[in-house]
């Protein structure tokens, strides 16, 4: 029997998507329909997406890929950010060169091998460098959207410390 730490919560999200692809005959040939489609999320502007252009998609447009990607650096993003006023760590920019490989298979499906993280974090002169570093693996441990994947996620996160600004004294 494991101890609670509390009553669980759920938090339910939803999303409607509207295909914009037929060209007039469906889907009645491969090369014949359009990709694109809507991504809507009630109150919100809609997201337009299509497939990767590999795909035959949009280049244009957002792809289920790229916000695969984004999502998995967009939650470990504001996690981060939420653990560091605990820490008395203050972030003053925050940067990420998120990566994800693909690998397909023969038989047309596929999955992703690995996503990679690079956050290129500055904290406020004066901050604590190794905690602001460490604070990466909470944030990976905690994030919703990496706890929820198959795929292994691996970040290289990078701390610089901002220079202390001095103030010239007044004569």
């Amino acid at each position: 029997m494991s101890a609670s730490t509390g009553p669980t919560k759920t938090h339910d999200f939803k999303a409607h998507i509207v295909w914009d692809g037929n060209l007039g005959d469906g889907t009645s040939s491969y090369k014949g329909y359009g990709r694109n489609y809507r991504v809507q999320v009630g109150g919100k502007p809609d997201l337009p997406a299509s497939a990767d252009p590999v795909f035959r998609g949009d280049s244009d447009r957002y792809n289920p890929e790229d916000l695969f990607v984004a999502s998995i650096s967009a939650c470990h993003l504001l996690t981060y950010l939420a653990l560091c006023p605990r820490a008395k760590i203050s972030v003053v920019a925050y940067e990420d060169d998120a990566s994800g490989t693909l690998l397909l298979s023969p038989d047309g499906g596929g999955k992703f091998e690995s996503v990679t993280l690079r956050p290129k974090v500055t904290i406020a002169a004066g901050g604590d460098a190794k905690r602001a570093m460490e604070l990466h693996d909470t944030a990976h441990d905690l994030c919703f959207i990496a706890a929820s994947v198959s795929v292994p996620v691996h970040h290289e996160p990078q701390i610089k410390v901002a220079e202390a600004v001095s103030i010239p004294a007044v004569e």
